[in-house]
């Protein structure tokens, strides 16, 4: 894999590759000698779209997929193409309608990555906001763990998270931060339309620095003997808590 490449492998991953981003495929590699359904209908539709679909040994999957379970399907892709950060802002300055923001502060674990990709996109987020330093990118594995999600959301990589936070203040946002140490659960708030949503890393939660930033912070109410969730699970129960509001809402104004 070079520089400007990347990897999407796994059946449904690449289908939405295909679906969302077709023309940064470069080609297909299928297992040879595959004939279960699935697969012819991956080799299908990137030929339908007037795609290379080449056939190849199984342990070329292997090497190139580093041991992850690609099941016998791989795209080699252009380098996933990060929105930048000043086209973010551009783009929900110049749009009447609310959108909420994902904000990851210092997430290292690609399968976490994924994972949050593919529940914010399943909730209506299109923009996500990740650290360039010490923090996880969009790799191969993260696209597999977001089930192709990754294509669907715009993920901007900036230098200071702290700024970033307060150009998206200045532009009307407001802040929540998901802290297990808050008082106030996910459910005792009132979520604004224009929203910015901000996770911690795995183990160590939020910075301080960006703690300080947040205009509010609530906790998922935890009554077993486990002292928290996968940061994917709490962001996955604090997503559905805001839709349910949102949904709640348009049934009250008649939208």
């Amino acid at each position: 894999m070079t520089p400007n490449e990347n990897l999407v492998f796994g059946i449904n991953p690449v289908l939405e590759m295909l679906h969302a981003r077709s023309g940064d495929v470069d080609e297909i590699l299928v297992s040879t000698g595959s004939e279960r359904d699935a697969l012819l209908r991956v080799a299908q539709e990137a030929r339908r779209r007037g795609l290379r679909v080449v056939s190849v040994e199984r342990k070329v999957l292997d090497r190139l997929a580093e041991g992850q379970r690609h099941q016998g399907v791989i795209a080699r892709v252009r380098a996933y193409d990060y929105l930048a950060f000043e086209d973010l802002l551009q783009r929900i300055s110049t749009d009447a309608s609310a959108e909420w923001i994902l904000i990851l502060d210092g997430l290292t674990d690609p399968r976490n990555f994924g994972a949050l990709l593919r529940t914010a996109e399943a909730v209506g987020i299109h923009h996500v906001v990740i650290p360039k330093d010490r923090s996880v990118e969009v790799t191969p594995v993260a696209v597999k763990a977001s089930a192709g999600a990754a294509y669907h959301v715009n993920v901007s990589r900036v230098t200071n998270l702290r700024r970033a936070i307060e150009q998206l203040k200045e532009r009307g946002y407001w802040i929540v931060g998901l802290d297990s140490n808050s008082r106030e659960t996910i459910y005792e708030k009132e979520y604004p339309a224009r929203l910015a949503i901000v996770l911690g890393s795995e183990g160590k939660g939020m910075r301080p620095i960006i703690l300080r930033e947040c205009d509010f912070l609530v906790s998922i109410p935890m009554l077993g003997k486990v002292a928290s969730l996968n940061v994917g699970a709490a962001a996955a129960i604090f997503f559905y808590e805001i839709v349910r509001q949102k949904l709640n809402l348009g049934r009250l104004t008649g939208r």
